[in-house]
C-alpha cells in the first residue's frame, strides 16, 4: 500500500470503527486521557464545523508535523488555542516521536500524503467524539 511504513499499525484507509478502537486505546494512557475540548476550544469546534476543522488540521499538520525534521519537534504543538492542538495531544499526533510510537509512522522522513490524511482523520474523529459527547467516560466499552 502506498504510504505504508510496513508495521501492522501502518496508516491506510481506516474505518470510523477502527479509529474509535485506536482512540479508545490511546485514551487509556493517563497523559492522553487528560485532554478534552472545553470552553473556547469546544465553542470553536462547534462554530467552525467539521469541514473547516479538517482543513485547519491538514494545514497545521502539513507545516508542523509532515516535514522529515519538523522545527522544534517534540515541542511544536501548543496545548491549547485551537481544537486541533488539543486533539493532537489527545491522539498522540503532536510530534513525530508520538506518531511513531502510537501510530507506527517512522520519524526521519517526510510524511506521505496517506499518512498525513490518516493523522487528520484521527484528529477529526477525536474532535467529532468530543463535540458530540461520545469521547467521555465509558465510550467504546460495551458489554
Amino acid at each position: 500500500m502506498t504510504g505504508s511504513s510496513g508495521s501492522p499499525d501502518s496508516p491506510g484507509p481506516v474505518s470510523p470503527g477502527s479509529l474509535d478502537e485506536r482512540l479508545d486505546t490511546i485514551a487509556r494512557e493517563p497523559f492522553r486521557a487528560r485532554f478534552h475540548l472545553r470552553g473556547r476550544d469546544l465553542a470553536t469546534a462547534r462554530l467552525k464545523g467539521a469541514a473547516t476543522l479538517r482543513w485547519h488540521a491538514y494545514d497545521l499538520l502539513a507545516v508542523r508535523l509532515a516535514p522529515a525534521e519538523p522545527r522544534k519537534d517534540g515541542r511544536q504543538t501548543p496545548y491549547r488555542g485551537h481544537p486541533v492542538f488539543v486533539a493532537q495531544h489527545a491522539t498522540a499526533t503532536c510530534c513525530r516521536g508520538c506518531l511513531q510510537r502510537r501510530h507506527g509512522i517512522p520519524k526521519g522522513r517526510e510524511l506521505t500524503r496517506a499518512e498525513l490524511v490518516y493523522a487528520v482523520d484521527v484528529i477529526c474523529r477525536w474532535i467529532e467524539r468530543e463535540v458530540t459527547g461520545a469521547g467521555g467516560l465509558g465510550h467504546g466499552r460495551r458489554g
